[in-house]
């Protein structure tokens, strides 16, 4: 299937769906990566990153940071019932991007952020420079270093491996600095709207054990 031939599936899906989950994405997150040469090292090692697909099963060391776990999910479902309404669903979307985040070291209220800034928690969230799914992963990403599908973008986990995996790349091009490599996950790299909106939404999913 062509890209256009794809694209005007989206758009009739769009319409057939209304209210739907396949919405276009307007708001001002509506960039996209850049696609950039990758030397064959950082290929090879992101391309092994997203093509482990083993199901998204929480591992604990001790019943402590399991009974965390817990506290987290519990908490994050309320927080997110407003987005969310099915409890199933809230929890294994909720279960994922806990895997997911963790897997690629990222802080999961970051990701958390980035998804409602991104997309809204919408699955067939679509920008309006093609960016899909709830991470807003732009396409070229599966030519570059998955199989060439960019359908598979609009499937939970996968969409959030990309999307982790790839904030993990830009994070580490900019040495651990947020603000900078949120701007290149954007595609607006150095511009402060995006990382600021970004950071503010992540405010709201910050989880205490504590308490």
């Amino acid at each position: 299937m062509t890209e256009r031939v794809f694209n005007r599936r989206l758009a009739l899906q769009s319409s057939i769906f209304g209210c739907g989950q396949l919405l276009f994405s307007e708001h001002a997150a509506a960039g996209g990566q850049l696609e950039e040469p990758l030397i064959d090292s950082v290929r090879t090692a992101l391309t092994s990153a997203v093509s482990n697909h083993a199901p998204p099963v929480p591992e604990f060391k001790n019943t402590d940071s399991q009974m965390n776990y817990l506290r987290w999910l519990a908490a994050m479902s309320d927080r997110l019932v407003t987005k969310k309404a099915e409890l199933q669903i809230r929890k294994e979307f909720l279960q994922t991007v806990w895997y997911e985040s963790k897997r690629a070291g990222l802080d999961t209220a970051l990701v958390l952020g980035l998804i409602q800034v991104e997309s809204n928690f919408r699955k067939f969230a679509v920008s309006v420079v093609g960016a899909r799914g709830y991470m807003q992963v732009m396409p070229f990403w599966t030519r570059v270093i998955g199989d060439g599908d960019a359908s598979k973008l609009f499937h939970m986990q996968t969409n959030l491996r990309f999307g982790c995996v790839i904030l993990r790349h830009y994070l580490d091009r900019e040495k651990g600095d947020v603000f900078m490599g949120l701007g290149r996950y954007n595609g607006s790299r150095g511009k402060a709207p995006y990382p600021d909106a970004v950071l503010g939404a992540k405010r709201k999913w910050e989880f205490n054990a504590a308490l």
